[in-house]
């Protein structure tokens, strides 16, 4: 385990001290190291390693502030693998942004005809531009009720991670930081 942790890797690969044993135990096994989670969970311990834990301020889910103004993000978040294979960032939260993260997933998979595209119930959302590029992969818009949030958990908890582990942790000066930053987020 020694030739595996952050400090024989660069600097650009380690996880910025936010993962928590979990997450350390799934990137040592990337890495092809064998660790069971609760050795790294004892190890961690130790070493004197503690996750980050969540700030106690409210974020909103799609947004980074920023020296310049808010730069937002929109994902396609796969349900069967939780994999972001799908984003886009702009400094205005409009259809357009959201039709980009459905061509960028369609660019990054073969999303199958008739595939689920699940949303909230915004006006972006619900839009007839949107459907258009919907229509153009074969996919079907879904949206839950209004009020209830469950459906969307796994948006929802990706956002957390993201404000928790990183937005939170950094002020940016200018958007394209944010962008730089997040993207590394995402695609690490």
């Amino acid at each position: 385990m020694k030739n595996s942790n952050c400090s024989s890797r660069k600097p650009s690969t380690c996880p910025d001290s936010t993962y928590g044993h979990r997450r350390i135990q799934a990137q040592l096994h990337r890495w092809g190291v064998a660790a069971g989670v609760e050795l790294v969970r004892r190890l961690m311990r130790e070493l004197g390693l503690a996750p980050c834990l969540p700030r106690p301020k409210r974020f909103s889910l799609t947004r980074a502030a920023t020296g310049e103004g808010w730069l937002y993000l929109a994902t396609v978040i796969d349900c069967c693998t939780k994999e972001v294979i799908g984003y886009a960032m702009d400094d205005q939260y409009q259809t357009p942004l959201i039709s980009r993260e459905i061509r960028n997933a369609a660019r990054n998979r073969q999303l199958s005809a008739g595939a689920i595209f699940h949303s909230e119930r915004g006006s972006n959302y619900m839009s007839a531009e949107l459907g258009k590029t919907l229509d153009r992969f074969g996919l079907r818009r879904s949206s839950g009720r209004t009020g209830i949030c469950f459906d969307n958990a796994m948006a929802e908890s990706f956002f957390g991670a993201l404000k928790n582990e990183r937005v939170s942790r950094v002020t940016y000066l200018t958007r394209e930081a944010a962008r730089q930053d997040i993207t590394r987020y995402i695609e690490f």
